[in-house]
């Protein structure tokens, strides 16, 4: 498959396969693994995209480890448990950092859509490694995350109304250990859910985000990197 095809132009997966009944939740990866590489976002195989199928016990289809995110296929998907590990043998190799998806996925964060008191999980986590979010990973750090102010385009994270607002994302530091990642980020979201609304980034590594499903998470990426490369480029005509 060409990285400008459409996702949905591969040939369907025959009905016996594990992941043949969530192919239209794969195609919509799919088109945001073409849309990020595109866009210099998930390049040279970085990043990891998945979708929640089951909350109860958590259930995730996640990114194989290794793959050209703008030219996945519809086998290039792993069905993950709550303990991050496959839910059926002969699957390719997850992304490392798959227990992220799975404390994300696990989280109840977005109103319920028809009882206003409850809180449901997220549907879909997103994972790029951008330039500009790269660098301000790395400059902010020091303020443990950054503060967006005043800006339109914050309308587009979802349950904020007006520009009027200040919206704070965390900022962690890398590590390979991502079990002890996991637990930092649980920990966060748990104790100041109010610090973690929408994403985080991890030092010189990339942003998480996450949505009430493929398309607000995907929104929800491209306000971020409009946010991280105004704020870039404000600091380079000291404006900031």
């Amino acid at each position: 498959m060409s990285s400008d095809a459409p996702a949905s132009s591969e040939p369907a997966l025959p009905d016996s396969h594990r992941l043949a009944k969530y192919q239209a939740l794969i195609d919509q990866l799919r088109e945001c693994g073409q849309l990020f590489h595109s866009r210099g976002w998930s390049v040279g195989t970085s990043s990891n995209y998945s979708v929640v199928t089951g909350s109860d016990p958590v259930e995730l289809i996640v990114t194989a480890s290794g793959k050209d995110k703008g030219r996945l296929s519809r086998q290039d998907f792993v069905v993950i448990g709550a303990d991050g590990q496959p839910t059926e043998p002969d699957q390719p190799k997850s992304s490392a950092e798959t227990m992220l998806h799975v404390v994300l996925a696990d989280h109840p964060c977005w109103p319920h859509p028809s009882k206003s008191e409850e809180l449901v999980p997220s549907s879909a986590i997103l994972h790029t490694h951008s330039i500009w979010g790269t660098l301000l990973s790395d400059h902010f750090f020091g303020q443990g995350g950054i503060e967006f102010t005043g800006y339109e385009m914050l309308k587009g994270l979802e349950g904020i109304t007006t520009h009027q607002t200040t919206h704070w994302l965390p900022i962690f530091e890398n590590t390979q250990d991502i079990d002890a990642l996991a637990r930092e980020v649980k920990h966060m979201l748990q104790s100041t859910p109010e610090k973690m609304t929408h994403g985080f980034l991890i030092r010189n590594h990339g942003l998480y985000t996450w949505g009430r499903d493929v398309f607000a998470a995907r929104r929800h990426i491209e306000i971020y990197e409009f946010l991280f490369e105004i704020t870039a480029r404000k600091i380079q005509l000291g404006l900031l």
